[in-house]
């Protein structure tokens, strides 16, 4: 049911709320509807970090055996709520030498920058908070100030430990921002448009009526996606790399002279810039808020949008919770040595698909230069042999 009710219910909602204005200037009506973009997105997404928080902790402990969150309120659902309470009343400690300016804006600018980037993604038919042409740069030109704000945290807290952690993540999150952005030109290039709303037009169409034309489907398109995905994790200090700010050790990296709700604000924008990151990776790859099958389009788009956000963020869920984490210097030989040269691999591959034509043929060749790569790179870079044989000693 394309445009159908239930589909743009909130649409509607929003006219209805616009209505009293109708004799009103064109200034006051666009700012009124601005803030309530502002409203709604915020809005879903508080909810969702509340949500998600609750139901990551429960399928860990599915996952290792263990019990969730269960004491507070039915099925443990009230935690966020206590949680919120506890940070909002835990002392906020402030080193006697920081400074003190930029360590207050740290938590905030990090925090704006992850809300910031949720505006420009569609969430369903007609449904993006604010529609500018270049929302694909917009989109990666706010989220790198993330390493701005990770450095303020680090300088302002006049801590040896925390400057370490905050130059470590900076590393990090520079090393992979690079492959995050190449991952995307393929999809700018092939739809010739940096609005996410053209890109999510373009993968519009089945064959067949049960195969979508979403980019993941194609050779370069899956490489791109793995390789975003990945990025993705590494940028939001999600488990296998969250070597700057380990859980289990003492010192939490740039965070570590934060505490009560500055920490939960770090702690959120954390989240916020996982939704973000899922959701552009949704957009990209997966068809934006197009259905599966041709025969699903009754359902409302807004539905199918946050199902592929669900599915990606259960994904991050189970990654953390299988796998340990890595070194620091495998995070960076990994960052400079394979995922640099395949993403820049995946603008070549769609480069071929796009010139032949789309089809079976381009197909192919796409599919071909992308494996050659690949066992190229996984020949030179065979650590093997770099490594003696273990032999275990005990004692007698």
């Amino acid at each position: 049911m394309s445009g159908g009710f239930l589909d743009q219910i909130f649409l509607r909602a929003k006219e209805w709320l616009l209505s009293p204005l109708a004799g009103a200037p064109d200034w006051l009506i666009q700012i009124i509807s601005s803030l309530i973009n502002i409203s709604g997105v915020l809005g879903v997404f508080l909810t969702l970090f509340a949500l998600i928080s609750v139901l990551e902790r429960k399928i860990l402990g599915r996952m290792q055996n263990r019990y969730g969150p269960n004491r507070v309120g039915p099925f443990g659902l009230f935690q966020p709520v206590a949680d919120g309470i506890k940070m909002l009343i835990k002392e906020d400690v402030v080193p006697a030498r920081a400074d003190k300016v930029v360590h207050f804006v740290a938590p905030i600018l990090v925090a704006a920058t992850a809300i910031l980037t949720l505006g420009v993604i569609p969430y369903g038919r007609n449904m993006t908070a604010f529609a500018i042409d270049g929302g694909i740069l917009f989109f990666f030109a706010v989220g790198s100030t993330t390493e701005l704000a990770v450095f303020m945290a680090g300088w302002g807290s006049n801590n040896k430990f925390s400057m370490l952690g905050a130059m470590r993540a900076i590393a990090q999150m520079v090393s992979y921002e690079l492959p995050l952005f190449i991952t995307a030109l393929p999809v700018v290039m092939v739809v010739g448009s940096l609005s996410p709303d053209t890109i999510v037009a373009a993968q519009d169409g089945y064959s067949f009526g049960i195969l979508p034309h979403w980019f993941v489907t194609t050779p370069w398109g899956a490489a791109a996606f793995i390789l975003f995905f990945v990025s993705g994790l590494v940028e939001s200090n999600r488990t296998p790399f969250d070597v700057p700010e380990g859980e289990s050790e003492i010192v939490a990296g740039h965070m570590t002279e934060y505490s009560g709700f500055k920490y939960a604000t770090f702690f959120m924008a954390e989240y916020f810039g996982m939704f973000a990151i899922s959701g552009l990776a949704v957009t990209l790859f997966l068809g934006g808020w197009h259905s599966p099958i041709a025969a699903l389009n009754f359902i409302p788009s807004y539905l199918w949008f946050f199902l592929k956000l669900s599915a990606l963020l259960f994904v991050y869920i189970w990654v953390r919770g299988t796998l340990p984490r890595t070194r620091v210097d495998q995070i960076m030989n990994f960052a400079w040595k394979f995922m640099l040269p395949m993403a820049f691999t995946c603008i070549v591959a769609a480069a071929i698909w796009h010139y032949q034509g789309r089809g079976l043929a381009g197909w192919l060749w796409s599919l071909a230069v992308i494996a050659i790569v690949y066992l190229m790179l996984s020949r030179l870079l065979d650590t093997s042999k770099k490594f003696a044989p273990r032999t275990y000693r005990f004692a007698e």
